[in-house]
């Protein structure tokens, strides 16, 4: 189930760049981010509505690549 309060949206081609991906989870104060056994990113959906708003995986990321939506201004 996704969060209440927020969603985050990634690329597909950020979700599969293990670098990346790394540099996310690092990021991630509240820990929303997280790598598969194979490295792919998944996002651990029981901290979504834990994000700060932070903007850090926003500014980690390739323009355009992650989105942080606050789904109540929808």
């Amino acid at each position: 189930m996704a969060g209440l309060f927020i969603d985050i949206e990634v690329a597909a081609s950020a979700a599969s760049d293990a670098t990346l991906v790394a540099k996310l989870v690092e990021v991630c104060p509240v820990d929303i981010f997280e790598t598969d056994g194979g490295g792919a990113l998944q996002l651990n959906q029981e901290n979504l509505d834990e994000c700060t708003l932070c903007d850090l995986c926003v500014e980690a990321a390739p323009a355009g690549t992650v989105k942080v939506i606050k789904l109540y201004e929808s």
